[in-house]
């Protein structure tokens, strides 16, 4: 670890550091397959589906650099390339068959279900180790993840 002058004991923020790098993984995973979802979708509700799948890139995109700016402000190495992603994340693989709307809809559904209860069980994990910040980094992309699962779904919901 980098020496900081940060008030959180080594040993917690050690903890810290690897449940942050975890979840980093799991957010450059989920966002990789949320653009492979843009970059693929076809059909009927093409334009629609396209816009929120970028809208939902974009958004991970965000919290991918603030999950990475965490771990270095306790002092670690943020772990973000693709070889440490692709052995770290605890995401599914995306299916990458799936052509139409339909199956982008169910993939990214899945996936984000996935991802929001990693992250759920993270702020716990920070809570139990004192640290607010992080427990709160988490909790705000918790409700994001939530926000846009609602949103995916309910094209799911409309056509049953």
């Amino acid at each position: 670890m980098h020496k900081t002058r940060n008030s959180l004991p080594e040993e917690q923020r050690a903890k810290l550091i690897e449940l942050l790098n975890r979840r980093l993984a799991d957010s450059v995973d989920l966002m990789l397959q949320t653009r492979q979802a843009y970059w693929n979708v076809k059909g009927p509700q093409f334009m629609a589906l396209r816009t929120l799948f970028g809208q939902i890139a974009h958004d991970l995109d965000a919290y991918v650099d603030l999950l990475a700016e965490r771990v270095v402000q306790l002092g670690g190495n943020a772990d973000g390339t693709a070889y440490v992603v692709t052995r770290r994340t605890s995401l599914d693989r995306y299916p990458l068959e799936v052509a139409n709307g339909d199956g982008h809809i169910e993939a990214v559904a899945t996936v984000l279900a996935s991802f929001g209860k990693h992250v759920r069980y993270a702020i716990g994990q920070a809570t139990d180790l004192i640290d607010a910040d992080s427990a709160a980094l988490f909790t705000e992309i918790s409700r994001s993840i939530d926000t846009w699962l609602w949103l995916v779904e309910a094209h799911q919901q409309g056509a049953q």
